[in-house]
């Protein structure tokens, strides 16, 4: 045995280094090591949308404790990793390389808004990491490497084109004289859900009998809504954020002009609540996934979320979360493996049934399809009471397959 006397400074200070990378190699961190990383990167402080972030990240990590407390994944517990990039595209790129490069995520699940997806897209495909899109809704997410020989990016939210199939199958059916009038804002997003209903509409045999524009901070659209009254149309879509759509129902109350009105998922919102006001609001049908009072499983987790978010209106964006993380964890148990492109064709492969809350996913991806939910998994909904509940009427119980043009 050496005394330390004996012993010059830098052996001893070598054996105290080597001692302590072996007593580390055994303590916490390599526990720690054991444990699956997966990403949050969403809009939780920034936006209008941030309040579907929030409840994205709510629906994410109760999934995860879930997970956890059934065994988790192939032995090992599921860590969250929640990043909030407060709907800007350049915090959300800086958060994306974080957490692949730093944090060694195996997968990440968001974002919040489609813009800061288009930004980073290029991130998570060269890097091999598997993206689940809980909320983010442009067409083009899941499309742009799907010619590559494996596309990460995966989603489980609303397509904004298989919305407006339900919103026009809804339209086309209420309509008593196949009257329907477009009513937009002038943003691209706007732009683009006019351009997907004018031909959607055209599937159904029918144009739009007038088709008007009001710019984003627009609060009267008295004038749009007049011409759109005087062309005889009965069911009108507002296609536009929740701000600007409460402004467009309250400038119908304005003119006595109270048509059907539809509109996308984005008015869950609590801005088109508190803008229109809760009776107003009443009077919007809009597409969603799902809703707090749709099955049992949608209550219980609604319950869970609220008792840690009590402000909760958008409850689509926790429960698409949350069987996000499910998908993601029947894939990695099904490669037997969290490396990125095992758990990417595992997901477009043969899964197991796994139950969300939304459905019971039967092989949800393939190899050509990236979108676990379609028109087919959609319904309608409508404020009550201060909260989103399930739409229904004689019109929806007619629906069959046939009338979904897209």
């Amino acid at each position: 045995m050496f005394d330390n006397q004996t012993v010059p400074f830098s052996l001893r200070r070598r054996a105290l280094a080597v001692a302590l990378a072996a007593a580390g190699a055994f303590g916490p961190a390599a526990a720690q090591a054991q444990d699956i990383k997966v990403g949050f990167n969403a809009d939780q402080s920034g936006t209008a949308a941030a309040e579907l972030g929030l409840a994205a990240r709510h629906g994410f990590e109760l999934a995860i404790e879930d997970i956890n407390k059934a065994g988790g994944v192939l032995g090992k517990k599921l860590v969250a990793v929640v990043r909030d990039d407060t709907g800007a595209p350049p915090k959300s790129i800086q958060n994306m390389t974080e957490l692949i490069d730093n944090e060694k995520v195996v997968a990440v699940i968001g974002p919040t808004n489609s813009g800061n997806a288009l930004a980073w897209l290029h991130i998570p495909q060269q890097k091999k990491i598997p993206v689940i899109v809980p909320v983010a809704t442009a067409t083009e997410i899941t499309r742009r490497y799907a010619a590559e020989p494996q596309n990460y990016i995966f989603r489980v939210s609303m397509v904004d084109r298989e919305q407006v199939a339900l919103l026009l199958a809804y339209a086309v059916k209420s309509s008593k004289g196949k009257k329907i009038g477009f009513i937009a804002d002038s943003t691209g997003f706007g732009t683009q859900g006019v351009k997907d209903a004018t031909e959607v509409l055209a599937l159904h045999g029918l144009a739009p009998v007038a088709v008007e524009k009001f710019g984003p901070k627009d609060t009267d659209m008295t004038a749009q809504l007049a011409k759109i009254r005087d062309a005889g149309a009965d069911t009108v879509l507002i296609y536009g954020l929740a701000d600007g759509n409460a402004h467009t129902l309250r400038s119908m109350e304005k003119i006595a002009y109270m048509p059907t009105a539809i509109g996308t998922w984005g008015n869950m919102s609590s801005v088109l609540l508190n803008t229109a006001g809760p009776k107003l609001a009443e009077h919007l049908v809009f597409a969603t996934s799902t809703a707090e009072d749709a099955n049992t499983r949608a209550s219980a987790l609604a319950a869970r979320v609220r008792a840690r978010y009590p402000q909760m209106v958008t409850f689509v964006s926790a429960a698409q979360a949350y069987d996000s993380v499910m998908l993601l964890a029947s894939a990695i148990k099904q490669a037997g493996s969290a490396d990125g492109e095992k758990v990417a064709a595992a997901l477009e492969g043969n899964l197991p049934d796994t139950q969300g809350i939304v459905k019971l996913y039967s092989k949800p991806f393939t190899k050509a399809k990236h979108e676990a939910l379609g028109v087919e998994d959609f319904q309608l909904g409508k404020w009550k009471d201060g909260k989103v509940t399930a739409f229904s009427d004689a019109i929806t119980k007619s629906f069959t397959p046939a009338d979904f043009k897209r």
